[in-house]
């Protein structure tokens, strides 16, 4: 089975190559990433980027809940995004009271929390398990999600993400969050 690499693996922050065709070892290789993805419990995954099981190769696949079907992304490119959440809400001063901050972690990054500012809407371009090519915009916490997995098929980590936009990361350390000074 696939193992999910960790930072600072170089897998991890390099682009992924194109996918040419999908086909059986495409298949089998999705079918792999599934099982480690549903095998992730602590916590568990929403989402797996082939090169976080060692793979240079522009895949991703999503789960958003345990009993959600697995959604399989290939070749995928982001065409379109709406203004984040957190920017909509700063500007609106009908908006009242401290929202909490959403964050984000990782499974290559075990233990780290940070918040990333992320559209609430991405229209994408990809293919699927048939390769058929699809247009289609995603919405709330599986647009959170694809942003995530695409930024591994670009070789950034949300830990970068977070520090560009002046976030504060965390270590969980005895079930508590715990502030990381740099």
């Amino acid at each position: 089975m696939l193992k999910i690499i960790t930072v600072p693996a170089t897998v991890l922050t390099q682009p992924t190559k194109t996918v040419p065709k999908v086909d059986e070892k495409i298949k089998k290789i999705v079918s792999e990433m599934e099982k480690v993805l549903i095998a992730q419990d602590d916590p568990p995954g929403v989402g797996l980027a082939a090169n976080q099981v060692g793979l240079d190769i522009s895949i991703f696949i999503i789960r958003p809940t345990e009993k959600s079907k697995t959604k399989v992304f290939i070749n995928p490119k982001i065409i379109k995004s709406s203004q984040t959440l957190i920017e909509r809400e700063r500007k609106d001063p009908t908006k009242k009271g401290k929202k909490r901050v959403k964050l984000e972690g990782c499974l290559s990054i075990p233990r780290i929390w940070g918040p990333v500012k992320r559209s609430d809407r991405v229209f994408l371009n990809y293919q699927d398990l048939s390769g058929k090519k699809t247009l289609k915009w995603f919405t709330g916490f599986e647009s959170i999600i694809i942003q995530h997995e695409i930024d591994h098929l670009n070789g950034v980590v949300f830990t970068q993400r977070s520090i560009e936009q002046k976030g504060q990361l965390y270590k969980e350390e005895n079930e508590e969050l715990v502030k990381i000074e740099y």
